[in-house]
């Protein structure tokens, strides 16, 4: 990597959690980038980071082959994850669980059940479609007299510790060369003849000159976007999270993160369990709102657990916790790449609560743009920022 200067970095990343710690685990990685990386992150803690407060799982049931491979890449990545990112023989242990997904499906969401199947299949996901007796057969806990059918991951799909995975990140850039400063990103200067950014403006009264930016801000993506006058239809929404335990044994398979036709979600985290069920209505909030829904356990999460799983009548909440998804309200896809109006302002936003398990893929391919102006391994053209710019969503069905 270049010398750097204290006042001039190559590349500054905003955002040093899991996507901005990726980026720059992959430029520092890559021999053929010589510039210099500068990390800037407002909370060297991550405790209130979307990273941190994710429920940390791992999935191949998406609905667009980009996503599978992202996906697929990241399960790869993580099998070898001690000697991609090993710093003098160590690394932190990802704790990975393969306890799969099981989506479960209503006659009504059939169709949209089978069309994702045919797509996970033909990208080499392992899934299998389940009937309601198949379910209960494998599942005897679960009430399946509602359903149509399942879609079960087989294998590569399960949980693993968030933040060992950004720390491993993290370190070995370090370890690379990669500089991390505390501090806040407060405005960018652009230079008006070339529309390129200049220089980034921090809290501290800092100011750097950069080669180019990477915007990794999260659920306050949006706002760094907008001090280079680029929309981004990205927004901070809430997510609450429910530990409980269970005072009978669940007698069957253990049970995978599991998504109900209503929307909500359960798994198994030993010896406790996890739910969790998006807002209603679902809208926008404040980026330092960590508030817990505490009245979706009542009406909503808790009524739905014992409806499933008759166990789940009798159950005690042991743990909450909130984070934010880093919502795109125009299709709920990721934003990866320059902005052709601003060229040397990159995204990788907007992942809609799969940002974690994608953040592998997407640091490698950042890298691969800025190093190379183009995609060298997994082509992740079609989460550009053009169909942002055209109103042109591109969804993913399968959100949780």
């Amino acid at each position: 990597m270049s010398t750097r200067s204290p006042d001039h970095h190559d590349t500054v990343v905003i955002g040093g959690a899991v996507m901005g710690s990726s980026v720059a685990y992959w430029l520092s990685q890559n021999p053929d980038y010589d510039g210099s990386v500068l990390v800037v992150e407002p909370d060297p803690t991550y405790e209130r980071s979307s990273t941190t407060l994710s429920e940390a799982s791992i999935r191949h049931q998406f609905s667009t082959p980009v996503n599978i491979s992202l996906s697929r890449f990241a399960t790869e990545f993580f099998a070898d994850f001690h000697d991609h990112v090993q710093v003098d023989g160590e690394s932190p242990d990802l704790g990975f669980r393969e306890t799969g997904y099981l989506f479960l499906a209503t006659e009504a969401g059939m169709p949209t059940l089978l069309m994702n199947h045919e797509v996970q299949k033909a990208c080499g996901a392992e899934v299998a479609l389940l009937t309601p007796a198949e379910i209960s057969d494998r599942f005897g806990y679960m009430r399946v007299d509602d359903l149509a059918g399942g879609s079960l991951g087989l294998r590569h799909e399960g949980t693993l510790d968030a933040y060992s995975l950004m720390q491993g990140f993290r370190r070995r850039a370090r370890h690379n060369g990669v500089e991390y400063v505390e501090d806040r990103v407060v405005g960018l200067t652009l230079n008006n003849s070339r529309n390129l950014v200049t220089h980034v403006e921090l809290a501290s009264g800092r100011v750097i000159g950069c080669g180019r930016v990477v915007n990794c801000a999260g659920p306050r993506g949006r706002w760094i976007s907008e001090m280079a006058g680029l929309p981004l239809p990205v927004e901070p929404r809430i997510r609450s999270v429910f530990q409980f335990a269970c005072r009978e044994r669940l007698e069957g398979a253990p049970l995978p993160l599991t998504i109900d036709p209503t929307g909500l979600h359960v798994r198994t985290e030993p010896p406790h369990y996890l739910a969790g069920i998006p807002p209603d209505p679902d809208t926008e909030v404040d980026p330092d709102d960590f508030r817990v829904r505490h009245d979706d356990w009542e009406e909503r999460v808790w009524p739905t657990l014992a409806s499933r799983i008759p166990q789940f009548e009798r159950i005690r909440v042991t743990q909450t916790w909130a984070g934010h998804y880093a919502y795109n309200t125009l299709d709920t896809n990721a934003v990866i790449g320059p902005a052709e109006q601003v060229p040397n302002f990159f995204f990788a936003n907007g992942f809609s609560g799969h940002g974690l398990q994608q953040s592998p893929g997407v640091g490698r391919g950042v890298s691969e743009l800025i190093t190379y102006g183009a995609y060298r391994t997994l082509d992740l053209t079609q989460l550009g920022y053009g169909r942002i710019v055209a109103g042109e969503p591109f969804p993913e069905q399968a959100i949780i």
